[in-house]
């Protein structure tokens, strides 16, 4: 089998440390996204891989296709018009805070080469919910064809503190609520002291409730958009249950299973001790874990987007068949290229094709770990 052309420049990118190489594409998705953006503004809006087989009608809205870009790659909303364009079905932007920050020291972002995995402890750095409103305000005046969610996070300086955290949530989803077709409420990552303590049931109700009625106060009627919440791949399962519950008695829509990881499993060599989340193929069982327990908690009706080590088909099908509704990936365009998310969509739909089946027939029902390749339907 022939390389593909991704592959045989990766060890160049390889050469430069992770987030100056992260950096590198980040602008260059800005200026195609500006392009982008310019051709959507006289109707030419690129369309990502679909057919009837793929498509999901979901929280109010189309997914031409079950495969999206998870939060993480384009923290500033720079490339909201590219991602279409590099085949994926939705696009999650952000985490943005209230505040502009610069997140933690560098080096703050690793490759694990051998284990198809990264380390961050990045620290939610972006330019502050202003600066992306104002920036959104311009670019999408006409919108993508595919959703665009909104990650949301809260600033450093205001953790710890209960009244402050939750004005720095409702502020940014003040900002940045009417440019989304979904907002994400990040409780889940690892790299901000005291973020992860808002998972505790009743500080969630409290936030996801604030959040819900901030949405419902920006006049957008019944276009206001529907709110998932991340959770983190490390809580105990039998956590789980109460803290769905918290979420969906509160507003909530529908989650987003997972963040990254603070255990090591599956990664090795002297990074592995590097401190922040792991993300990439150490991360799929455990985050399938987390999907599948939720399913299993919310039933069949309550949408979930699986994240966490998704590169190659069996990863979507294992995803899917855990429970998840939709599946979102990042750390794989850094080890498959960016135009991962058309190759998933396209062997997706002629699996579909081969099965006579749609991805919604692939989801499961969390009654059980999902196996590594999903069996064929007898």
């Amino acid at each position: 089998m022939s390389q593909s052309p991704y592959s045989r420049i990766r060890p160049l990118l390889f050469r430069l440390d992770a987030e100056t190489a992260h950096r590198q594409a980040v602008r260059l998705a800005a200026m195609a996204g500006s392009a982008l953006g310019a051709a959507a503004s006289v109707g030419l809006r690129p369309l990502p891989p679909t057919s009837p087989r793929l498509e999901r009608r979901l929280l109010g809205m189309c997914f031409p296709n079950p495969i999206g870009l998870a939060a993480g790659f384009d923290k500033n909303a720079t490339a909201a018009h590219l991602w279409a364009a590099l085949g994926y079905g939705f696009a999650e932007l952000g985490t943005v805070t209230a505040l502009a920050q610069r997140g933690n020291p560098i080096p703050r972002l690793f490759r694990l080469p051998d284990d198809r995995a990264l380390i961050n402890r990045l620290g939610f750095n972006n330019e502050g919910a202003r600066a992306v409103a104002n920036r959104l305000e311009k670019t999408l005046r006409a919108r993508p064809r595919i959703p665009i969610g909104l990650n949301v996070g809260g600033s450093r300086v205001h953790m710890g503190d209960p009244d402050r955290e939750i004005d720095d949530y409702r502020e940014t989803t003040r900002l940045l609520g009417r440019f989304a077709d979904y907002v994400a409420v990040n409780v889940s990552s690892p790299n901000t002291p005291g973020l992860r303590d808002l998972q505790e049931p009743s500080r969630l109700a409290r936030l996801v409730e604030v959040v819900r009625g901030q949405l419902n106060r920006l006049g957008l009627g019944v276009s206001a958009p529907p709110l998932l919440v991340k959770l983190s791949p490390d809580l105990p399962e039998d956590g789980v249950p109460e803290i769905c519950a918290a979420a969906l008695s509160a507003g909530a829509a529908g989650f987003i299973a997972t963040n990254t990881s603070l255990a090591r499993d599956g990664v090795s060599g002297s990074l592995s001790l590097e401190t922040g989340g792991v993300s990439g193929a150490p991360l799929r069982d455990r985050s399938n874990r987390i999907v599948a327990r939720i399913r299993s908690v919310v039933g069949p009706e309550i949408p979930i987007i699986g994240v966490g080590g998704v590169a190659i088909l069996d990863d979507v099908l294992a995803k899917l068949a855990s429970g998840a509704d939709l599946v979102a990936l990042y750390t794989a365009m850094i080890y498959e290229g960016p135009f991962v998310a058309r190759r998933l969509a396209h062997e997706l739909d002629r699996e579909l094709a081969r099965r006579s089946c749609v991805v919604a027939d692939l989801v499961g029902n969390g009654s059980e770990q999902a196996p590594a390749t999903v069996a064929e339907p007898q």
